[in-house]
């Protein structure tokens, strides 16, 4: 789904003012460990799913509905990996100003759901899964940022320390 009717009607009281929404993003493995990606309709770049909560919708819950949408893939939300807040105002080509803050959620297949990605909306031109040493080009900035992230949780959650990071008087912890 492209822009949310809410934000379109915010807009229409607001214009091209920043408007503050929160978002999520999907990092989505599958059983051999490759990451779900789409290559984006806007941009043409690879990014993980992401998307905007509607007013009262659980981000975890977000995530799930945005990636059956735009990939077909059943998936469940098994860690909240992030809680971050955009340090830049985002353009879009139509003049809309925009900053976000991101629920970042690792996703895994759902038992018995569709594990085959298809196009599933506009918003994506082709869809798969690609192993993470070997991702497509180009890939969005927001993805190269979030896989970082994913990563670092990854890594501490083998070493026993599965806590959510965040950035806390400008450290990341």
């Amino acid at each position: 789904m492209p822009t949310p009717e809410f934000v379109l009607e915010l807009r229409k009281k607001i214009g091209h003012d920043l408007l503050w929404l929160n978002g999520v993003t999907g990092c989505v493995l599958d059983d051999r460990g490759r990451l779900l990606l789409g290559r984006r309709s806007d941009t043409g770049e690879w990014a993980m799913v992401y998307g905007i909560n509607e007013p009262g919708e659980q981000p975890a819950d977000t995530v799930v509905r945005e990636i059956k949408e735009e990939t077909g893939i059943d998936a469940v939300v098994t860690d909240l990996v992030a809680v971050t807040s955009s340090s830049r105002v985002i353009t879009y080509a139509n003049g809309d100003n925009t900053m976000y803050m991101d629920h970042s959620f690792l996703c895994a297949l759902k038992p018995g759901g569709n594990a085959e990605p298809y196009v599933g909306d506009e918003e994506s031109l082709n869809v798969g899964w690609f192993e993470l040493d070997d991702l497509p080009e180009p890939l969005a900035a927001s993805t190269v940022e979030r896989l970082k992230l994913f990563r670092r949780y990854l890594d501490n959650k083998r070493r026993g320390d599965a806590h959510a990071l965040f950035v806390a008087d400008g450290v990341q912890r």
